[in-house]
């Protein structure tokens, strides 16, 4: 992979706000059913480290019935004006037109669009018609870190051209309280809604260098992580082994990973991690023998958007760059497969 530059960052959220301690009270009136079921549970509003997250719909939305039409015409709506505000955003910082953009690679896998997001935005941001298109679907919590490296592959070997990276989640929709699923009472804790936009050129003047990016994929794990289709919508897939899994096998991957990419552990200035959850933050800080607290940025935004799934490690990457880039920085998250994808980026 030959080194990319990474011209502009910016980030959206929807309009809505939740807090937590309103999203717990709204959970408990949903499952006063089966009260035994949400008291067991209903510790992980309290210690999620969420103070307020930003959703798509108001508050009431979450307490009616919905199935998957309605559901995905929220999606459609949402995605479409994170998708044009981010982008135009990002673009603007970039010091170009939406014309001088030569292609899109758009991350989603909340809902379902077709045709994809980027072609039903594309006309009204301003991109030109014979703008290259690559939407990918399935990666999750993985998408932030894979697609920017997409993005960054498709600038380098075509030198001059410039690429848009967009990713919009609206992990909220997904939100279940028909369900006694323990995970849906999880999802309800911890799901936010936003999306982030980056321009990546070969060559150019910019904030920081893309200089690699990997992934490995476990096999015999795909029930750890992802979605199940059942007929009023998604259903989260969260296993309790994630944090564990992480513990056990994350040290590993990442030495491998920066192997292949000519660097050590020893060469990494920072880590930029998808915060999935306190227990991934902790699992992560004691996979690498971090000192504890390390991830405080990655801590900071869990608490002030949630889990927002793909767009969140480039919300983390927003203050790390407002702060000051360090030399060398390994962007992580993982997603669905049991994936995990990695980035390195080093200062401009």
């Amino acid at each position: 992979m030959q080194p990319s530059s990474l011209l502009s960052l910016a980030t959206a959220v929807p309009p809505h706000v939740v807090e937590q301690s309103y999203a717990k009270e709204a959970a408990r009136r949903a499952w006063g059913g089966k009260p035994a079921l949400f008291d067991r549970l209903s510790g992980v509003f309290d210690n999620a480290g969420i103070a307020e997250r930003h959703i798509v719909a108001p508050h009431e939305w979450y307490e009616q019935p919905h199935g998957w039409h309605d559901r995905n015409a929220v999606y459609l709506e949402a995605a479409q004006d994170l998708f044009e505000r981010a982008a135009a955003t990002a673009i603007e910082r970039a010091g170009l037109r939406p014309d001088e953009i030569d292609g899109v690679v758009t991350a989603s896998t909340t809902g379902i669009a077709t045709p994809s997001l980027e072609a039903r935005v594309g006309p009204k941001l301003g991109l030109r018609p014979d703008v290259r298109r690559v939407p990918m679907f399935g990666l999750g919590c993985a998408g932030g870190v894979g697609g920017l490296a997409t993005a960054s592959r498709l600038a380098s070997a075509e030198p001059g051209t410039n690429w848009l990276f967009v990713t919009v989640e609206t992990c909220s929709i997904s939100i279940r309280l028909d369900s006694d699923d323990p995970a849906a009472i999880v999802a309800t804790a911890l799901f936010g809604d936003g999306a982030a936009a980056a321009v990546v050129r070969s060559g150019a003047h910019c904030i920081g260098r893309i200089t690699g990016a990997a992934e490995r994929l476990w096999p015999d794990t795909q029930r750890i992580m992802g979605w199940d289709v059942e007929d009023p919508g998604l259903a989260v897939v969260f296993d309790r082994a994630i944090p564990p899994f992480i513990e056990q096998n994350l040290a590993p991957a990442v030495d491998e990973m920066l192997a292949k990419l000519g660097h050590s552990r020893d060469d990494i200035d920072r880590l930029c991690c998808h915060p999935g959850g306190v227990k991934v933050i902790d699992a992560i800080e004691q996979a690498l023998e971090l000192p504890q607290g390390e991830l405080n940025l990655e801590r900071e935004v869990l608490n002030d958007y949630g889990n927002m799934s793909a767009p969140t490690v480039l919300f983390v990457l927003e203050r790390l760059l407002e702060r000051g880039l360090p030399k060398r920085v390994l962007m992580t998250a993982f997603g669905p497969g049991f994936t995990f994808a990695g980035l390195v980026l080093e200062a401009a």
